[in-house]
């Protein structure tokens, strides 16, 4: 039905509150990409199949004959535990749930109301029933992934019954376009893609430009090597993305509006593209919105995977059809961006937070968080945690609270080393840096930044130093190649840095990578080759003592660089039976029948072929 009025959405929102209400089983499989490649669908169908044809039977848990709702939602963020299966109105929540639990899981739970113990989450010998007092999720603030794994991710309607548009009704019918603007100015809503930068000025620069063709972008590229954060709100609630795009097109004045999303995330594509088709078959898109006057439309384009993308400048370039390159600035986005258009340009995150700014007033919002960085983060928490997965919290949150409360500790009782925080644009964490707040300004102060929201936890077996190296290699093949510093001294970084883990390296290095990263910060033409070399200036500072072992005394006490790995032969273990000669592809190893044989270190290329040959257990390496 097309919606021509704010009463019809009103009378919209009241019908699709009775739909769910109806539902007196809900069952919500997680359907977001991890869960998906651990086996979803297939609970999905089956549970599907069998609760088919089940209303007009009278069930246990009530006096009536109850509707069974199966649906297909987003991401629930506790990815460690997938696949996962929450029930209402009980909110169990199952938890790494296969095919052939799915008998037990209706029988037991649909059609009784008891849980299946088995299949709940367990910690320290407890056992939680209900998702919401798990400790993962008990100390988290869900905000703008309120609905994730809780709705359908393709029915508008369960968006509209949760809230969804009623923001919109209030900025197209209550508010002017300067209103809000000044309401997002005053919420001090910050950029979530990294930047920080007020999201509430860069809409009044446009919003003040004498171009009156204005144009809304949403950066979905989201390029970050274990970063979900976007991709999971796109997958589990794209309308509150769109909600928010729509907002900023009316505050602006602009008519379209772009998403760019990186090739790699079919599910999230597909999902926007149902949602934009419901918004325009209910008049939510497209000309005279809900018979306000306003007409604004929003198109899809797909990114090749370029990291470079996720800069603002490269990123119109690659929507026009261009290839992604940032430019000079100024003229900055704000006055020509797309098309040489003014474009406000925002990511996922940003836009997810309009409509509850707008709705509850920036007042609200900054009761939530700093008050330089007010509202919540997402983050994808990975890595040596126990819980990984996709979180929320509210700015000023301590690294020590996201690692040890709501990740559970590190895996296997680990000792905490570091975190990698905002990927190849962030820096690293150590343990004295676990109370610090993660807000915007704290962390510039370290010389870190939250970046997209990346975090990855590593314990007392991580080697630094690689982790360095791995950063500027992904640094290094994505750069765009447009300016010297970038080009050519990651390329210069990562050489240095594949010197050092190969046992090559010398102290003169570490002064050498000091200083082309101070130069690469200083001179790099845009955002992302400015922060390059950040992972590397971080772990020099913070784990020095790792980098000169591995120059001086060429070795990794971790164990990871290969190259530094000796492997010997214990003379009172071995018999001398010759099978890890004879298993060597370089003949590195020589000796006598019945006699204990020697490993050459030239000769060995440390393929641990004598490791997994010996019977005896005489091989070993020293790290």
């Amino acid at each position: 039905m097309k919606l021509e009025s704010r009463e019809d959405l009103q009378i919209s929102r009241k019908q699709a509150i009775n739909k769910i209400k109806k539902e007196d089983c809900r069952i919500l499989i997680c359907a977001g990409t991890g869960c998906l490649a651990g086996g979803s669908e297939k609970i999905y169908k089956k549970l599907k199949e069998m609760a088919e044809g089940i209303e007009g039977i009278s069930l246990e848990f009530g006096p009536e004959a109850a509707h069974i709702g199966v649906h297909q939602s987003g991401c629930h963020g506790f990815c460690e535990m997938g696949p996962l299966v929450r029930i209402e109105p009980w909110n169990y929540l199952y938890i790494k749930v296969k095919e052939e639990d799915c008998e037990e899981i209706f029988q037991k739970t649909v059609l009784k109301g008891q849980p299946v113990e088995r299949l709940l989450y367990e910690q320290d010998g407890r056992i939680y029933p209900e998702q919401e007092k798990i400790p993962f999720y008990a100390k988290q603030t869900r905000l703008v992934l309120k609905n994730c794994g809780h709705i359908n991710a393709e029915d508008m309607d369960e968006y509209i019954a949760m809230g969804g548009y009623e923001a919109l009704e209030k900025a197209l019918f209550e508010m002017s376009p300067v209103e809000i603007v000044e309401e997002i100015l005053k919420s001090n809503l910050r950029g979530r893609g990294g930047g920080g930068f007020q999201t509430g000025y860069k809409w009044k620069q446009v919003a003040r430009q004498p171009e009156k063709i204005r144009y809304v972008v949403c950066n979905g590229d989201e390029g970050d090597p274990g970063a979900f954060m976007d991709r999971s709100i796109m997958e589990g609630d794209p309308h509150k993305m769109l909600e928010g795009m729509i907002i900023a097109g009316y505050a602006v004045g602009a008519q379209e509006g772009y998403i760019y999303v990186r090739a790699e995330y079919p599910l999230a594509i597909k999902r926007l593209k149902i949602a934009i088709k419901e918004a325009e078959e209910n008049g939510i898109l497209g000309d005279n919105i809900l018979g306000s006057g306003y007409g604004f439309r929003i198109h899809i384009n797909r990114g090749a995977g370029a990291f470079v993308c996720g800069e603002g400048s490269a990123l119109t370039a690659s929507i026009e059809g261009e290839r992604g390159m940032p430019r000079t600035k100024p003229p900055r986005t704000v006055e020509q961006g797309l098309f040489a258009k003014p474009t406000v340009l925002n990511n996922v995150e940003t836009y997810a937070n309009v409509s509850m700014i707008i709705k509850n007033g920036a007042e609200w919002y900054h009761e939530i968080g700093t008050e330089g960085s007010p509202g919540t983060k997402a983050f994808a928490l990975t890595g040596s945690v126990k819980n990984t997965g996709l979180i929320e919290v509210p700015m000023g949150t301590t690294l020590r609270e996201i690692v040890f409360d709501i990740g559970g500790g590190l895996k296997n009782d680990g000792e905490f080393k570091a975190v990698q925080i905002g990927g190849p644009s962030g820096g690293c964490l150590v343990s004295n840096n676990l109370d610090v707040k993660l807000d915007f300004d704290s962390l510039k102060k370290l010389g870190a930044m939250i970046g997209s929201g990346g975090l990855v936890v590593m314990d007392d077996g991580t080697c630094m130093v690689e982790v360095a190296r791995f950063f500027m290699n992904f640094t290094q093949n994505e750069s765009c190649g447009k300016c010297v510093p970038c080009r050519e001294g990651t390329k210069r970084m990562l050489e240095i840095l594949e010197r050092i883990v190969a046992g090559n390296g010398s102290l003169e290095d570490l002064d050498l990578l000091e200083e082309l990263g101070e130069a690469i910060t200083a001179t790099a033409l845009c955002g992302l080759g400015k922060s390059a070399a950040l992972p590397v200036l971080s772990t020099l500072k913070n784990f020095r003592e790792e980098y000169v072992e591995h120059v001086v005394d060429k070795r990794c006490k971790t164990g990871n660089c290969q190259a530094m790995i000796k492997y010997v032969i214990n003379p009172a273990a071995c018999k001398g039976c010759s099978k890890c000669a004879r298993n060597c592809p370089v003949g590195a190893i020589s000796g006598k029948i019945k006699e204990p044989y020697v490993i050459d270190g030239e000769k060995c290329i440390k393929c641990g072929a004598c490791l997994d040959n010996c019977p005896f257990g005489a091989i070993y390496t020293e790290n």
